[in-house]
């Protein structure tokens, strides 16, 4: 068995430009990202499933999940075309039972929601009841005592049945799951984010998270305000884009509706995005 790397979609939600962008202009990031007549952004929920060839099922991020559907279509964000990432394993012949583990690259909603889901008895239980949840110390207690400016990202019912399940395994720094697959701690937009780099036999794939939330946040200093440590992002990303310009690597842009992964080129110091290929099984080529 090979490794291989699948994207599937689990939905999309609106967001400020502006929040979006930060201090960039936005005469100069709308020609980069489209934007609506409210200056609202579409972004993507993308979430990564990880086959390796020793036999590991590995899930990086899984959206909203179900628990707060109506709240959120309701909210600002306008969360809509919602996909069940259940019924989107099944296609792979994949249940929640077969899930081995999963990697969390932070504790905001829209990446960790479907981490539990309601039992039959009307209780959160873990949504994938095998696997080993990977999340870094740093941002479980981030999550669990929020600073002022990301306590409405966090919602605790997402990860409290997890710590109660002995299914929680926090990481101080870089970890390898597999010899194939290392996780990577990164600040900027949150604290202790979890990068992931995923070796297969014809590239890396790197899960950046919300380092580089858009293909369009490929120049370093286009950074959303949503980042509580805006200089870190910076040296993130630039550290990232120069090894994955350098080496071929393939980038997974987690939040792009229109652009979900692309390799990178760069000339002088400006990145580019360049195409790469999905299969017709969502695998990344």
């Amino acid at each position: 068995m090979k490794t291989s790397v699948r994207l599937i979609h689990t939905g999309y939600f609106y967001a400020d430009g502006g929040c979006m962008f930060g201090a960039t202009p936005q005469s100069a990031w709308k020609r980069r990202y489209k934007a609506d007549a409210q200056n609202r952004c579409r972004l993507a929920m993308h979430v990564g499933l990880i086959t390796t060839r020793c036999g590991r099922v590995i899930l990086i991020d899984n959206g909203i999940g179900n628990k707060h559907t109506d709240q959120l279509k309701a909210s600002f964000y306008r969360f809509h075309e919602l996909t069940d990432l259940d019924k989107a394993l099944r296609q792979y012949g994949i249940r929640p039972d077969d899930v081995t583990d999963v990697v969390l690259t932070h504790l905001h909603f829209d990446h960790c929601g479907g981490t539990t889901r309601y039992g039959e008895d009307g209780q959160i239980i873990p949504a994938y009841p095998n696997a080993t949840c990977w999340v870094s110390e740093a941002q479980w207690h981030e999550a669990f005592h929020p600073n002022a400016l990301e306590r409405d990202s966090f919602f605790p019912e997402n990860m409290e049945a997890i710590r109660e399940s002995g299914k929680l395994h926090l990481i101080k720094d870089e970890t390898f799951l597999t010899p194939e697959v290392r996780l990577r701690l990164f600040g900027g937009h949150t604290c202790g984010q979890i990068v992931i780099d995923v070796e297969t036999d014809s590239h890396t794939v790197i899960f950046a998270g919300d380092v580089i939330p858009t293909s369009a946040h490929l120049s370093p200093t286009w950074i959303s305000a949503y980042d509580v440590r805006p200089l870190e992002t910076y040296y993130a990303k630039v550290h990232l884009l120069d090894k994955a310009s350098s080496n071929g690597q393939i980038v997974v842009y987690c939040h792009d509706a229109y652009t979900p992964c692309s390799a990178v080129k760069k000339i002088n110091d400006i990145y580019k995005a360049l195409p790469c290929a999905m299969d017709t099984n969502n695998r990344v080529r």
